[in-house]
């Protein structure tokens, strides 16, 4: 009985683990040669070294500013998972500004959602966060993605498993 029990499991496993994965959305911005795979905040450090390049970047919006004839939105940078989504759970990458041709309205990015953006780096610029001095990335946007609570957690394994005592008062 414990072989066939082993030999279940050992074909359940591969079988589970593939139908997981299966479920998690695809990418939403397709990936080229030329796209760079630093971090804000390594871009930040030689910006000059990337100029040019191409990325496919996400973060939490900090703040939307408007100007004439364009619009930027700063943002905290974190690592994306395989479906381009922000791991707002994982530590911060640094700091970049997220430039869009035209007018951005404010409420249809607003400060604190998750965004995920592609387009080339285009220089830097200095500034700062807080009384802190920094140095931004800056990003002419190609596209760019807002995230709703459901597309993030779309594809989510949602079993959870775990110990514990329940009290319930009727």
């Amino acid at each position: 009985m414990r072989i066939a029990a082993r030999s279940l499991t050992r074909l359940l496993a591969p079988l589970l683990a593939l139908a997981l994965a299966a479920c998690a959305p695809a990418p939403i911005y397709k990936s080229s040669a030329a796209q760079i795979t630093a971090t804000p905040m390594q871009v930040a450090q030689t910006p000059e070294r990337f100029a040019g390049g191409e990325v496919i970047w996400g973060g939490r919006i900090v703040q939307v500013s408007n100007f004439a004839d364009h619009s930027e939105i700063e943002m905290l940078g974190y690592p994306l998972d395989g479906s381009q989504r922000p791991r707002a759970s994982d530590a911060g990458a640094g700091r970049f500004v997220a430039v869009m041709h035209g007018y951005v309205e404010p409420l249809d990015y607003p400060a604190g959602a998750l965004m995920t953006i592609s387009g080339k780096l285009d220089g830097s610029r200095a500034g700062k966060v807080g009384e802190a001095d920094y140095v931004f990335p800056l990003v002419d946007v190609a596209q760019s993605h807002v995230w709703t609570p459901s597309e993030l957690s779309e594809g989510r394994n949602n079993v959870h498993f775990g110990l514990g005592v329940g009290i319930g008062i009727h």
